[in-house]
């Protein structure tokens, strides 16, 4: 077989990182949606059995008791879960289309909530709503992000003057530069994703505790209950089966329906926004994990490192030095035996080296020409690239080496 075809097969196992980074999410969020749908299915469908079979006797005891067959009571029934989709309660309820109704309405529509309580009914309605949903949740998204940037924006000012506040009551600065720290200290520190993500998981708890020691009094729902919608409602799930603001008078009316606007619009914010900042901790763990499934499939690889830990080679340096510092210049981790043995961490021949990369040879060259003759260099990302670091005698050898195979080419 060919080195070409060998190449070409070597290069078939091994995904692009951004396609790997794909499949291997939507395969997690698959085994996600199952392992969740057994655990809901394990817990409410019991209940949901229970509920059929109440509902089952209550209908057959109403039919024989008063006399209705169970035709025109199912047809009853219909009309009545028509009406509830119109907004007509059994209770009395605020009305669905007035200004206060309508814009409770339009807020839940343009926040992708959609409890599902009001919907429209005529075709206007309908053909309105499309167009207006359009523009509405594309700017409140914009306004979600432009939430973020400055929540991190305010994080990183405020945290980054704790840092140069311990810093400086360290004693650790000089005493010339300890009035002027502030003006160029820590240049571009920003906040680790971490520590975001706690503060917004905080924010978070903290405003849905608050609004639901709120709604559980005004609203008559248990604590419990309030919780539960209000993690439904700020993640824009909405499911409908809780919702605020529905009853038609309210004690303190103006002052709750203010407050209902705040905490849903601080809530919602600071929910969107750790769902991005927990996004970007998923997208690390999928980079950890394709780095270690990277060269898993490719045979190559492992005969490569099989080979490696069989005889004793000479190694330039360590692989954790070479996975941060070395960039290599082809697709594939193995493209070609050099540098399958080139990531091993084996010593490759000179002639592959100066025929590879005559740019890479010359700077090694240099290098170690200083450090065999003993000159003062600074460490750069080269040596570390190459993974060669100064010394005296066998390394002399090995620069004169470089040299006559540079002067050959």
């Amino acid at each position: 077989m060919m080195p070409g075809q060998r190449l070409q097969g070597c290069r078939s196992l091994h995904f692009n990182e951004d396609n790997g980074r794909f499949v291997l999410l939507a395969i997690l969020i698959l085994l996600y949606l199952l392992c969740g749908a057994a655990v809901f299915s394990a817990i409410e469908r019991p209940s949901e059995l229970q509920a059929h079979g109440r509902w089952n006797g209550t209908l057959h005891n109403f039919s024989e008791t008063f006399n209705i067959s169970l035709q025109d009571l199912n047809s009853f029934l219909r009309e009545y879960e028509a009406a509830i989709a119109a907004g007509i309660r059994a209770d009395a309820l605020r009305p669905r289309w007035d200004f206060t109704g309508a814009f409770y309405f339009v807020g839940t529509v343009v926040s992708t909530i959609g409890f599902g309580m009001s919907t429209p009914v005529t075709i206007a309605g309908k053909v309105f709503l499309i167009f207006y949903g359009l523009l509405g949740c594309a700017a409140t998204i914009l306004f979600f992000n432009l939430f973020l940037e400055r929540i991190i924006t305010l994080l990183a000012v405020v945290m980054k003057a704790v840092r140069e506040r311990r810093i400086r009551n360290s004693g650790l600065l000089p005493p010339g530069i300890r009035h002027d720290f502030s003006a160029y200290s820590l240049p571009g520190w920003k906040p680790s994703v971490y520590h975001v993500m706690l503060i917004l998981g905080l924010s978070a708890i903290t405003i849905s505790c608050c609004a639901s020691a709120m709604y559980t009094p005004v609203e008559g729902w248990a604590y419990l209950d309030s919780l539960y919608f209000c993690f439904v409602s700020f993640s824009t799930i909405g499911f409908g089966d809780f919702v605020s603001s529905q009853n038609a008078v309210y004690e303190y009316q103006s002052l709750y329906g203010l407050a209902n606007f705040f905490f849903m619009l601080m809530g919602v914010c600071c929910i969107y926004s750790l769902f991005n900042v927990i996004s970007i901790v998923i997208k690390q763990v999928l980079n950890w994990m394709l780095e270690k499934m990277s060269c898993l499939f490719c045979q190559r690889c492992n005969k490569a490192n099989a080979f490696l830990s069989r005889r004793n080679a000479i190694r330039p340096g360590s692989k954790t030095r070479q996975s941060r510092f070395d960039k290599p210049d082809s697709d594939g981790p193995c493209d070609s035996d050099t540098e399958g043995r080139r990531l091993s961490g084996e010593m490759i021949s000179m002639k592959d080296l100066a025929a590879s990369n005559k740019v890479s040879l010359a700077i090694m060259q240099k290098q170690l020409s200083e450090s065999a003759n003993g000159y003062p260099r600074t460490v750069c990302g080269s040596s570390r690239h190459n993974g060669f670091s100064g010394g005296v005698g066998a390394l002399g050898i090995m620069n004169n080496r470089l040299a006559e195979t540079s002067n050959s080419r």
